[in-house]
């Protein structure tokens, strides 16, 4: 089952993008004509070829403008306002102007008769673990509460992507930085420093040699490597984003030292949250496991989840299921044993997440800190060392005049 990238008209004639779960385009094609709808184009949703051909990949709506809406929303619900209501008032006055053809396309589901879950899910730009969350809360009668569980989940999970955000940010750009520097110097400083002394005809020092030589004699093959290494981690990445291949490159990057187990925790906390959260708002435990799984990143931990699913939909335990592919922490699973056994499963995976997310932050701040002063420290010395290397010529001439 694939996802197909839909642009379609309706019996009013207004056109609107929607993602479609499907086996193929044909199966697409004919579930959206079932709905009276006219489709202009099926497009795969994820496919390096889609990308290549400038295909408009539907981008799933988060972040600040998102928790606002869901803020203004729940506040609505909140006031005794009828959903239909609610919706009127937020599609002509939502805070950011891209929601507002959204919310009017929901708006107009949700009047045709379908249920808002239905309707946001239809919308193919919110996460599946929001629309199961809405429709957790429209079987329970308590949909405000289960958008003040979901706006909670959210404001965490925006809180920490943001602190990642931050910390790799100035790396970033002392990687960037350097970068250009150095290709700078040895792009078109070096070469003429080379044809100078050439021209001049002196001896030059050992490391002047050095550097003359890779810079500008062994060029093609310097930039001919430069382009292997390249075009080796265009294969790795796209290779990493099939199934298999990413499958692999997971199992590959969990076994790094101390990165490793810290994005494994990563992706661990973000699971545990997510399902927390459904289970909090009365979401089925095996359909909350298959909303869950959606919103994991990693192949290798949304393969495990998935196997678990399976195995808690045949019976086994939770804890059970999961450490079936020895992939998840095992404190994550005694943990998880222990909420089972006590009925409180809900409230003990939102604590792995606390965890984890905790332990990731001061990882990575310490990893962060590690890394900017050697960072600052290597690039220091490549630069100084290309910089003296090209200058010990002219050293030799001034100390050469004066001892004459």
């Amino acid at each position: 089952m694939g996802e197909f990238v839909c642009r379609v008209a309706d019996a009013n004639g207004r056109v609107f993008s929607h993602v479609e779960a499907a086996a193929d385009k044909d199966e697409a094609r004919q579930k959206l004509a079932d709905r009276g709808l006219y489709v202009y184009s099926v497009d795969p949703r994820n496919t390096l070829v889609s990308g290549f051909l400038g295909v408009r990949r539907d981008r799933k709506i988060g972040g600040n403008d998102f928790l606002v809406l869901n803020q203004q929303f729940n506040t609505l619900i909140k006031a005794g306002l009828p959903i239909l209501r609610a919706l009127d008032l937020l599609a002509t006055r939502a805070s950011a102007p891209k929601l507002r053809p959204v919310l009017t396309q929901i708006r107009d589901r949700v009047r045709e008769g379908k249920s808002l879950s239905e309707a946001v899910e239809e919308a193919g730009v919110f996460s599946k673990v929001y629309s199961t969350a809405i429709l957790a809360g429209e079987k329970s009668g308590n949909l405000s509460g289960v958008l003040e569980y979901y706006i909670a989940y959210q404001r965490v999970s925006t809180n920490v992507q943001k602190k990642l955000i931050a910390a790799l940010v100035y790396p970033t750009l002392l990687i960037i930085t350097a970068t250009a520097i150095v290709t700078y110097l040895v792009t078109f400083v070096v070469p003429k420093f080379g044809l100078l002394y050439r021209d001049l005809g002196v001896e030059l020092p050992a490391p002047t040699k050095i550097l003359i030589a890779i810079t500008v004699d062994y060029r093609p093959c310097i930039l001919g490597f430069v382009g292997l290494v390249v075009l080796t981690a265009l294969g790795v990445f796209f290779w990493s984003r099939s199934e298999q291949g990413g499958v692999a490159f997971d199992r590959l990057k969990f076994k790094l030292p101390i990165l490793g187990p810290t994005l494994l925790k990563f992706q661990v906390a973000q699971f545990c949250r997510t399902l927390g959260t459904l289970l909090t708002g009365g979401t089925p435990l095996v359909a909350a496991l298959a909303t869950a799984s959606e919103s994991i990143g990693s192949r290798l931990v949304r393969g495990t989840v998935g196997h678990a699913t399976q195995m808690v939909r045949e019976g086994e335990s939770l804890h059970g299921a999961l450490a079936a592919n020895r992939v998840m922490p095992e404190m994550a699973l005694d943990m998880i044993e222990v909420g089972e056994t006590s009925g409180a499963l809900a409230p003990m995976l939102n604590s792995v997440a606390e965890f984890y997310e905790e332990e990731v932050s001061l990882k990575l701040g310490a990893l962060v800190s590690l890394i900017e002063p050697v960072l600052l420290i290597v690039m220091g010395l490549l630069v100084a060392g290309i910089l003296i290397s090209l200058y010990l010529p002219i050293f030799s001439f001034s100390v050469s005049g004066t001892a004459r």
